[in-house]
């Protein structure tokens, strides 16, 4: 393993040394993932990511820092087979954010960009049970934090693709009264304060509007 590790440094650094430096200028982003639920106990148990998809435009200023502004959609669908009577629905959230990074090619070919994505969204619970009760959808406001991390291919000098990874944390939190139940369903109530998280793994694409070589 250390063999390995050693190996990979060696190999970066004289990737480092010998590339043609690359700045990205203005850019248009698309990326979609799939959604993992974590921490909040009823989120995790009840619901099932489905998609979750960005759109972007970034500017890349000197010493690779980067800023962006997009819009997000995301959906969790109820798992019927995981809640304690029948409910189909899902949680639709709707978000805009900016987006602050740093990104570096390492090679003519191969890039990182480490950024946070910071926003405002807007969440709809509709399922079965809220509109029995007379309030589907069910809207909750939040705010969102999402680090990222993405692994950048580039085709050529005006297109590439990445793997994407985030983790998403939202301050909407959700119990089984977000859904309509009107239990605890065994859920301590202390659950019920945490925020909603999620990691997201995905592919993306980013068109450059301008030659990005220097």
């Amino acid at each position: 393993m250390k063999r390995f590790l050693h190996i990979l440094t060696i190999s970066l650094f004289v990737f480092n040394a010998n590339a043609q430096e690359i700045i990205p200028k203005f850019t248009f982003n698309v990326d979609l993932g799939l959604p993992v639920t974590l921490r909040n106990k009823p989120f995790n148990s009840y619901m099932q990511g489905l998609v979750c998809t960005n759109i972007y435009g970034q500017y890349s200023f000197p010493f690779h820092l980067n800023l962006g502004l997009g819009i997000r959609y995301s959906l969790f669908n109820i798992n019927e087979f995981s809640v304690p009577e029948a409910n189909n629905g899902s949680i639709h959230t709707g978000a805009a954010f900016v987006k602050i990074g740093w990104d570096k090619y390492v090679t003519e070919r191969f890039a990182m960009d480490l950024g946070v994505r910071a926003g405002y969204s807007l969440n709809y619970a509709v399922t079965d049970l809220n509109k029995a009760l007379g309030e589907n959808p069910r809207e909750i406001e939040a705010v969102l934090i999402e680090p990222t991390l993405g692994f950048i291919l580039s085709v050529d000098e005006q297109n590439s693709y990445r793997l994407h990874i985030g983790y998403c944390i939202e301050t909407f939190p959700v119990s089984p009264q977000t859904l309509g139940f009107s239990s605890d369903s065994g859920f301590d109530p202390s659950e019920y304060g945490k925020t909603t998280q999620f990691l997201v793994f995905g592919f993306g694409y980013t068109h450059y509007f301008k030659n990005k070589s220097q």
